[in-house]
């Protein structure tokens, strides 16, 4: 029942936040602080005991009968995959509530009861096992992200916000669509009515194979984001609150890639195989214009945004490139974007909202009023570029070592989005940090709250940069358990 718990903690202390926002603005924030560390907790307990499992399939399992009749069931398993996903869950969690501790003065209640559901969709994401139930943890983060954007966003929020709800709900119709026609064809060929992920395993689809798989990855990739499905992203990025925009990059965008790990390639291997070349020429054409797009803007928060669109183009790589090394990388490069990224946006956040403005024409010079911050900012953007020691690096490194067996053209693009990605992750540094301070700025330096956030994800970065196997080791066996599981054991090989 703990995995009933992961989930229902935070659906609870929404509620608790939203009631107690109506007497103290400091409660709800506290309210949710505890509720996440309690989870962030219960899955380190998990990870701490994971390696007395041995070989078995799941970590923790729970499996109950909500619609019989039709063959739709409670069904959450966690394994080290998502065991993994959830830690990031909890850890990003925390820091989004300690970012918005000043940042949000208005209707604290409310935004601390989105910022909860919507973790507790992506947690749900993360655990179901049934397909019916996927879908319900899917649609569930919409909501809540939606209401974070127009709510306690920037000056085109709602703009923004539309375009969010737009392409995401739209593409979650098309993967419906696709579970449904997934579970018909399964009852015609074994006169079973199941959304059961462990049965559908092996389902003949025969030629309908490759249009059911591309209602699951247009819907994964949209959330991805991957190019040229990814124009929603920079915006919603740019106008959401700092919270809103570590969740986005650092949670949301890794259920896409979670649901092609998990979904796509284990549902529909000879789709995914015949798929691959096609999938491989965008993962490449994402890195780069995602370097190329970063390096070209004037904006620091959306220059940061676009740094995702390139980033995850890697982790769509590894996850197609079929093979075992590739597809560690992208599970190291989901995590390390996650804390490299997130962390980039809390500074973003805390410039914001001392300078007022996200130009970057409007800065400089800044190193001599803020250098903690500042210093801060080197050390994530050299995280960005890939640089060795740090666990962004080993990721990155993993995923063009395995693209490198399967296509050695889309390796070669990569490489030029990685270098690419030298010359915006030096320009952010010097064009805001370096150089005069023309405008006269005179602000505060990091405070304890902001330094505790950011020592917590530089000590994650280097050990995952120093001792990777930390969650190589923890991916591993589930990684396995998908080749078993699916009737196509060598696709990842």
């Amino acid at each position: 029942m703990i995995l009933v718990w992961l989930i229902g903690i935070l659906l609870i202390g929404g509620v608790l936040a939203s009631f107690a926002g109506r007497w103290s603005a400091q409660l709800p924030r506290w309210i949710s602080l505890i509720a996440i560390g309690t989870d962030f907790i219960l899955a380190v307990i998990i990870w701490a005991g994971s390696a007395f499992h041995g070989s078995r399939p799941w970590l923790d399992e729970v499996d109950c009968n909500w619609v019989p009749s039709l063959g739709i069931h409670f069904h959450l398993a966690l394994d080290g995959l998502s065991l993994l996903m959830l830690i990031l869950t909890f850890l990003l969690g925390i820091m989004s509530v300690l970012a918005s501790w000043t940042e949000i003065r208005e209707k604290v209640g409310f935004f601390h009861f989105n910022l909860m559901w919507v973790l507790s969709g992506i947690a749900g994401v993360f655990l179901a096992m049934d397909l019916f139930l996927f879908y319900f943890a899917w649609e569930l983060m919409l909501v809540p992200m939606y209401f974070l954007i127009v709510i306690w966003g920037h000056e085109r929020r709602v703009y923004a916000a539309v375009k969010f709800f737009l392409f995401t709900q739209c593409s979650g119709l098309l993967m419906l669509i696709a579970i449904l026609a997934l579970y018909f064809i399964h009852h015609r060929t074994t006169g079973v009515y199941t959304f059961e992920y462990s049965e559908l395993l092996g389902t003949k689809l025969g030629g309908a194979e490759l249009w059911v798989m591309l209602g699951f990855f247009v819907a994964f990739a949209v959330k991805l984001p991957a190019v040229p499905l990814h124009t929603w992203l920079p915006d919603a990025h740019t106008e959401a609150p700092t919270a809103g925009s570590i969740i986005l990059a650092g949670l949301l965008l890794k259920t896409g890639a979670y649901g092609l790990i998990r979904f796509v390639v284990p549902l529909f291997p000879d789709a995914a195989r015949e798929f691959a070349p096609i999938a491989l020429g965008l993962a490449a054409i994402g890195i780069v214009y995602g370097a190329v797009m970063a390096y070209s803007q004037t904006d620091l928060k959306r220059l940061v945004a676009y740094t995702s669109v390139s980033h995850l183009g890697f982790v769509l790589l590894g996850i197609f490139s079929l093979n075992q090394l590739a597809l560690q990388g992208a599970v190291m490069t989901m995590i390390c974007h996650g804390l490299s990224t997130g962390a980039l946006f809390v500074l973003v956040g805390g410039l914001q909202e001392r300078l007022h403005t996200r130009d970057l024409g409007q800065m400089g010079g800044l190193w001599a009023v803020v250098p903690r911050l500042s210093g801060a900012a080197l050390f994530f953007g050299l995280a960005s570029l890939g640089l060795p020691g740090l666990g962004d690096f080993v990721g990155e490194f993993l995923v063009m070592l395995g693209s490198y067996r399967v296509s050695i053209a889309a390796t070669v693009v990569t490489c030029l989005g990685v270098l690419a990605s030298t010359f915006y992750a030096l320009r952010m540094v010097q064009r805001a940090f370096q150089g005069p301070n023309a405008h006269a700025w005179k602000i505060p330096d990091l405070n304890p709250r902001e330094a505790f956030m950011m020592i917590v994800m530089i000590v994650g970065l280097l050990w995952l940069g120093f001792f990777p196997q930390t969650v190589l080791n923890t991916s591993a066996q589930a990684l396995n358990n998908l080749q078993v599981q699916s009737p196509v054991a060598a696709l990842w090989r």
